[in-house]
């Protein structure tokens, strides 16, 4: 039997390989599947592996409060390489662009063991935007064997790094799988404000490269939209590191229409985003959720890996700049033709079978 370990550390990781995890489950009589988390995230992650019922058989714990990237990825180089050599896994699946992502291959590699990449080929062409996730997938890509591209374009991008085409597997995306195997699960969301007695602005924003003056500028042209606009409510789930705490906070407390949340649980925050009007987001993830469900977005970075949501129609590109923020939110909410035009055009993401695309490719491969 054919044993394959997963490796994920992070909430977002997790959303989108859970459905695979959930698919290998089906084939227990073919393959032996083990999941194996660094905890890179530690609350975050827990909320998701307890949504999709998932308990890791190795859980590594290494995250530490306000922790440093060399110092994580040298703990997690060697805690993942222990339990490789534990397991002599047949094949790692990896997901995306975490460091997590990036050391799980690394270690694979210095121990021969060939890796499978969820979410590969995705580019900005910029090394530091987003920073450290444009060269950790450059780096899984590298070290991969099978990589599972979410779209043509991302499949194109790695064929143009002279990845062999006998590698590449259009899959589309499996965070399409979790989010609708999510919402059509009931849910109770009280969070303390009526949802509905305004339009409502669903706001993200966590990004390293937007820490200091780009994460201000951004908390002023929120505060700036609610001050101009009696209409609308603001609902920001404020990520928990101090760099985003601290201003946001600052700036944007002790206001009736901006409700600043802890982190939602993933089933929460999913049936938040299907009450929204519209989305402010620097989320990678977000920005391919966010289409599915007909939501206009703004995605508030210089670049994108997903230009696939740009290109379609369904998101634009403001950056954090603060005059640009506000004259793009109220665009939308003062034209409806722009709105539907947005709200109607579609995700170019996949269909909700991207796990069992992965599942069978793996076992035809294994």
């Amino acid at each position: 039997m054919k044993r394959i370990l997963t490796v994920l550390g992070t909430r977002p990781e997790a959303i989108k390989l859970a459905p695979v995890v959930l698919e290998l489950a089906k084939h227990s009589t073919k393959v032996q599947s083990l999941v194996c988390v660094t905890a890179q995230h530690r609350e975050m992650l827990d909320q998701i592996l307890e949504w999709f019922q998932i308990t890791p058989d190795f859980d590594l714990n290494l995250m530490q409060h306000n922790q440093d990237l060399a110092k994580f990825t040298s703990r997690a180089l060697t805690s993942i390489s222990d339990v490789l050599a534990q397991v002599k896994p047949d094949v790692i699946l990896v997901q995306g662009d975490t460091t997590t992502a990036m050391v799980a291959a690394l270690a694979a590699f210095y121990q021969h063991i060939p890796v499978g990449h969820v979410e590969a080929g995705l580019r900005t062409g910029n090394r530091y935007n987003p920073f450290p996730e444009e060269i950790n997938r450059r780096v899984v890509a590298v070290l991969g064997t099978f990589h599972f591209a979410p779209t043509k374009k991302a499949a194109d991008a790695l064929k143009a790094e002279q990845i062999p085409e006998e590698y590449i597997f259009l899959t589309g995306n499996t965070v399409v799988d979790s989010l609708l195997w999510t919402i059509q699960r009931p849910v109770q969301l009280e969070l303390g404000f009526n949802l509905e007695k305004r339009p409502l602005i669903l706001v993200t924003a966590h990004r390293r490269e937007s820490f200091g003056a780009p994460l201000e500028s951004l908390c002023l042209a929120l505060r700036d939209l609610v001050e101009r606009n009696n209409n609308i409510e603001i609902v920001y789930p404020v990520h928990l590191n101090p760099n985003v705490q601290e201003p946001v906070r600052r700036i944007l407390s002790n206001h009736s229409r901006i409700h600043l949340l802890e982190p939602l649980r993933y089933e929460h925050f999913a049936h938040l985003m299907t009450k929204a009007y519209l989305i402010l987001t620097d989320s990678g993830g977000i920005q391919e959720e966010a289409p599915i469900l007909g939501k206009p977005t703004l995605v508030l970075r210089e670049t994108t890996e997903r230009p696939e949501a740009i290109e379609a129609g369904t998101a634009i590109l403001v950056g954090v700049e603060r005059e640009r923020i506000i004259y793009e939110t109220e665009r939308l909410l003062n034209s409806p033709e722009k709105y539907q035009a947005m709200a109607m055009a579609g995700s170019p993401f996949g269909d909700g079978h991207a796990a069992e695309r992965i599942v069978d490719i793996l076992l035809s491969k294994l």
